[in-house]
């Protein structure tokens, strides 16, 4: 395979290895393919003691099977698996003319029957994406996936992100219904561009809080883009100003998350939200995590999935805190102020 460029400091520049090593080599070997060495070797043997019946043996299992003739009983050998789904292009080591000795660590663990069939689908399936055209690179992600999650903690995924496409099945028919009021509501009004007190005010503070968020995140945003020039080593200057750019969005995504915060904390209240809405709001949160553990992406990538809960949390203590103000209008465009509201009881 063609080597992945190699990570230099952008501002020192290449090493004088890198160098030397560089100019020996013609311009059109850089992306010419060479050989890798595959560091581990997995074997895992079958232990269960299965009576197969003859006539009728799986096709996945049969393919891995040995058979031996013992007087009228046909016998097989103990199933050898060769796990390729453990092997990672992340692990694998460019094989250099200067190398004289490679590592090798070879891996034996037993296997269930059930495991091994379900491993050896997954090793077909693997293979079946790489013949429908997607490359080296997306079917070593599937790979990582099955193989650095655990079996129980990957089925509770799936369980989850189920529910997932459920609520926003849910959430877009809510959408729906909440257009078309709006528009009749719009179609009925006979007053527009009028804004009550508690609309004044929640605008005043939005606006204030984004003024004071942008004082602290604008100069973050260029120092930790400096740091990462300073410290961290890059492919090339392109690279470097696409993963700056990159930081600086998931950072202003966490700056338009915090106004409603300081609107609550000056307002001393929170809009209401009803408790459909409010349940899909904590579980959009959350799910996010659970793709977080399990899908390879950058650790910027997955530091944003985590700040959506600490900004819930903070929301958590402020609805707990700070009473529930039906007249302002939410995050949906809603106000219930005009609904009746119950009697105060007695005491």
């Amino acid at each position: 395979m063609v080597p992945k460029p190699e990570e230099v400091n952008l501002l020192t520049g290449e090493s004088i290895t890198q160098q030397i090593e560089a100019e020996k080599k013609p311009p059109s070997a850089l992306d010419e393919p060479v050989s890798h060495w595959r560091p581990r070797l997995t074997l895992n043997v079958m232990v269960d003691d299965f009576v197969f019946d003859g006539a009728s043996l799986p096709a996945d299992v049969h393919r891995y099977m040995k058979m031996i003739q013992l007087g009228k009983t046909v016998h097989y050998l103990p199933i050898l698996f060769i796990d390729q789904l453990s092997n990672r292009v992340k692990d694998l080591m460019v094989i250099n003319r200067s190398s004289t000795e490679l590592p090798l660590t070879v891996s034996y663990d037993k296997i269930s029957l059930g495991r091994l069939r379900f491993w050896i689908h997954m090793q077909d399936a693997v293979y079946s994406l790489q013949q429908f055209g997607f490359s080296e690179k997306d079917a070593d992600e599937v790979k990582g996936i099955f193989v650095d999650t655990n079996l129980y903690f990957l089925a509770l995924t799936f369980f989850v992100a189920a529910f997932h496409l459920l609520f926003d099945f849910l959430a877009f028919k809510n959408d729906i219904s909440f257009w078309k009021k709006k528009r009749s509501m719009i179609g009925m009004s006979t007053k527009f561009g009028t804004y009550s007190e508690s609309e004044r005010k929640t605008e005043e503070y939005d606006t204030q809080a984004m003024k004071y968020l942008s004082y602290l995140l604008y100069p973050l945003c260029i120092g930790g883009a400096v740091y990462s020039l300073l410290n961290v080593k890059y492919k090339s200057w392109y690279s470097w100003l696409i993963n700056s750019f990159v930081n600086g969005v998931y950072a202003f995504g966490f700056l338009f998350m915090l106004p409603q915060l300081f609107v609550n904390y000056k307002m001393k209240s929170v809009a209401h939200l009803p408790w459909k809405a409010f349940t899909y709001k904590a579980f959009n949160t959350f799910i996010d995590d659970v793709f977080a553990f399990i899908i390879t992406m950058p650790t910027s990538h997955r530091l944003a999935c985590f700040r959506d809960d600490v900004v819930f949390l903070v929301y958590l203590y402020q609805r707990w805190l700070y009473p529930v103000d039906k007249s302002r209008v939410n995050e949906f465009g809603e106000s219930y102020e005009e609904k009746p509201q119950r009697k105060p009881h007695a005491h």
